[in-house]
């Protein structure tokens, strides 16, 4: 008769098949260098990105041109007029940054990016990062195209001693601007959704909500106060008095505020939604 030994594994060995990988917050973070490199190739190789930047030149400089052109009542300076156009540059950056999500999400290539890299909060920072910096060069292309515009124009320089802070004021408000529509992209997944929802809020509800509420109210709405941070005089969003108005470092912050919130809630949900 023939016996069979039967091999018992042992206490330590059925601990280790029990084992689960685990990835730590040091390997997420060595990971966030090919994630932003990755990012990079995406935003840079999109044609949409392109087309926002030239036509962000395009509008910046003919926006001065025709100011310096056509506005004959009252003096203006190429100081005054080189920012502008960076109203529009926002709007065209917010539309940048939905599409720096919701084109994954369309396309169906965020579920390959998200399981080449679990960590979402990675892919997140990384997406947030180039949305700042493509906000920044939008920013910039549009002041430097409206210099040449204005100057093309004829206009005087002007009186440079605040060329610089409302500059750095204008390159804040297009980088938060273009974050913000990264938030939003996240939130509502379709291009033509998010981009609908901003340019309706930004350019027709808020300037309706400037006419029936109060100032002291209107200060706080996302565009207003972000428009306020170029320090431009004007009607509609720019209608504010001296008792109400508030300093360029709070209008950051409400409209900081909206950007993070935005940016949030877009996080969450993509935790908790299926990656297709």
């Amino acid at each position: 008769m023939t016996s069979t030994t039967v091999a018992i594994p042992s206490t330590a060995t059925r601990a280790s098949t029990k084992q689960l990988a685990t990835r730590s917050t040091a390997d997420d973070l060595k990971a966030l260098p090919g994630v932003l490199k990755s990012e990079w190739i995406k935003i840079s190789s999109l044609r949409a990105n392109k087309a926002i930047l030239g036509l962000t030149a395009v509008v910046g400089g003919f926006v001065a041109w025709a100011v310096a052109t056509l506005v004959t009542d009252e003096v203006q300076t190429i100081s005054e007029v080189f920012i502008f156009s960076t109203v529009l540059t926002a709007v065209f950056a917010s539309v940048a940054g939905v599409l720096l999500f919701s084109s994954e999400a369309q396309h169906g290539t965020l579920a390959t990016a998200l399981t080449a890299q679990s960590a979402r909060w990675v892919i997140v920072a990384a997406k947030t990062t180039m949305a700042i910096a493509f906000g920044l060069v939008l920013g910039a292309a549009g002041m430097v195209a409206s210099f040449g515009g204005a100057l093309l124009g004829g206009l005087e320089l002007g009186s440079t001693s605040m060329m610089v802070t409302t500059t750095l004021w204008g390159l804040l408000f297009t980088a938060l601007s273009a974050v913000l529509g990264l938030g939003i992209g996240m939130i509502v997944r379709h291009s033509s959704g998010a981009i609908s929802t901003l340019l309706v809020w930004g350019l027709v509800v808020e300037n309706l909500l400037t006419l029936f509420l109060s100032e002291r109210i209107s200060r706080f709405l996302p565009f207003v106060a972000g428009n306020n941070l170029l320090g431009i005089e004007g009607e509609g969003a720019f209608a504010e008095s001296a008792a109400t108005a508030l300093t360029r470092a709070q209008d950051a912050l409400v409209f900081g505020g909206y950007t993070a919130v935005a940016l949030a809630v877009g996080t969450i949900l993509l935790y908790r939604r299926d990656t297709n």
